[in-house]
């Protein structure tokens, strides 16, 4: 963690001009250019004021005001309120549990910094029952902090999703217009990656989508965090974000049965298929798109070794962007495909991708997005190498081998389940990668996999270390 770049809660009646802030609402939701900015005028915070929030995010970092002269919100003087209570008297562990409450609400923002514990100090005369009244406390603050992180980003997801499906339906009748709301989306997607020096990769189980929509968003997302790790600029990326959103757009003029290719196909029918690129190539033009993002939508199905389709183009020929959406539509299909009994682990998908895509994609950009997903890619269930059951949740370029998991623990409720840090763990680590259908039925229960995985991103926040987790239950 690095405090003094992570953005703070501040109430928006303490807004002043000169602060850098991050407006959490939908991209749709205020009438700013961006949703991250400096303010620089009392009539931007007249707008900000009426937007209805009560708290805003500020990075003092980017900011022109000192952090000194900005009174925090009105939870963190809660915080501190609470905190000052614990250093000076034992909390019992009823007590914990309402201190809990009162310290850790729930964030405005998944990329809200994390809270210190409760009790900041040891209390001058501590007592037997103070370890485990300060574990609970501990446990219930981190639960707090990661379901407000994950209902932040199905909300992001939702919201994109939605935008996602309104702009889908414009593309045949109001192709102009559904450009331009690409581009909008596709600049919201990139804004919130803007600033964050690490971001995770999260699982979203219970995301809100139609097929088409979260296909589409999952290629957007993951090729714009591949971009990000390959120094594309903001144009690139931005052409890289419209082309992946729109990559499929040419199945919009064809029958629903020829649109999601199966092996059962005739030669003509597989022709027919194919033809989806030409159709896309064509709308991509009507709609106006940069010919960065019309290359993507051209050259989604092609690969590296010349035997994709339908121009059999090489590396040598593709654009580094489509590049990145052929490996990343092709990942995406072999998780969530048309037909669900086909579907494969994000774990197996990479395997195979590994084995057997390294002649058909780039080898540096595979290699990279094997980094970027870690081996066992949220979305894999797997067992530990102490016996246990877990999801992988999250995973962070940073430790491909050692991914964020919900572990199967029969002790603890499912719903005051913590997400672990393996990279954090002492002598625990993943043995191998399973099938959700090889799981015990306690297990699976517990762990719900879901039968499709989507993605959000989010700042990398403060990890859970598995000796926290053992000591908060025990």
């Amino acid at each position: 963690m690095r405090p003094d770049t992570t953005p703070q809660l501040v109430d928006v009646q303490a807004l002043r001009v000169g602060m850098y802030v991050h407006l959490d609402v939908g991209w749709m939701s205020h009438p700013f250019p961006l949703s991250s900015f400096k303010i620089t005028s009392p009539q931007q915070l007249a707008t900000i004021r009426s937007l209805g929030l009560k708290r805003v995010r500020w990075n003092p970092q980017q900011s022109d005001v000192p952090p000194a002269e900005v009174e925090a919100s009105g939870d963190e003087r809660a915080m501190a309120s609470v905190a000052a209570a614990a250093r000076r008297r034992p909390a019992p562990a009823d007590d914990a549990a309402a201190a809990s409450s009162a310290k850790a609400p729930t964030p405005a923002t998944s990329d809200a910094p994390a809270v210190a514990p409760v009790i900041a100090a040891p209390p001058p005369a501590p007592t037997p029952a103070m370890p485990k009244a300060e574990a609970t406390t501990e446990r219930r603050r981190r639960l707090a902090e990661e379901r407000a992180a994950l209902l932040q980003c199905e909300r992001h997801f939702r919201e994109a999703a939605r935008a996602c499906r309104q702009l889908t339906d414009q593309v045949l009748g109001k192709p102009q217009e559904a450009r331009v709301k690409a581009e909008a989306l596709t600049r919201s997607l990139t804004e919130r990656m803007v600033g964050e020096q690490d971001l995770c990769i999260r699982l979203l189980t219970e995301a809100a989508g139609d097929k088409v929509s979260m296909h589409a968003i999952n290629v957007s997302l993951i090729s714009l965090l591949m971009g990000r790790v390959l120094g594309f600029a903001e144009a690139e990326l931005q052409d890289l974000g419209v082309g992946a959103l729109l990559h499929d757009v040419g199945k919009l003029e064809m029958p629903l049965r020829l649109r999601h290719r199966d092996d059962s196909f005739s030669a003509a029918e597989q022709r027919d298929y194919e033809e989806h690129v030409a159709h896309g190539l064509a709308v991509a033009r009507r709609m106006g798109l940069s010919p960065g993002a019309t290359l993507v939508v051209a050259q989604h199905h092609e690969h590296a070794d010349g035997s994709g389709f339908p121009l059999h183009l090489n590396t040598d020929r593709m654009t580094l962007a489509a590049r990145i959406v052929a490996l990343v539509n092709h990942y995406d299909n072999l998780c969530n495909p048309y037909f669900l009994a086909k579907a494969m682990t994000p774990h197996e998908a990479l395997s195979l991708l590994f084995a057997q895509g390294k002649s058909k994609f780039d080898t540096s950009i595979l290699n990279a997005f094997i980094k970027m997903m870690g081996v066992y890619p949220p979305g894999s269930t797997v067992q530990l190498t102490d016996d246990r059951y877990a999801l992988v949740v999250g995973a962070n370029s940073s430790r491909p081998l050692k991914p964020s998991v919900l572990v199967h623990e029969p002790g603890v409720p499912r719903e005051e389940a913590l997400v672990l840090d393996l990279d954090q763990a002492r002598n625990l680590g993943i043995r191998r990668s399973v099938k959700p259908v090889q799981l015990p039925p306690a297990a699976y229960d517990y762990l719900s996999p879901g039968q499709r995985v989507a993605y959000f991103f989010e700042p990398v926040l403060e990890p859970v270390r598995a000796e926290e987790s053992v000591a908060s239950v025990t």
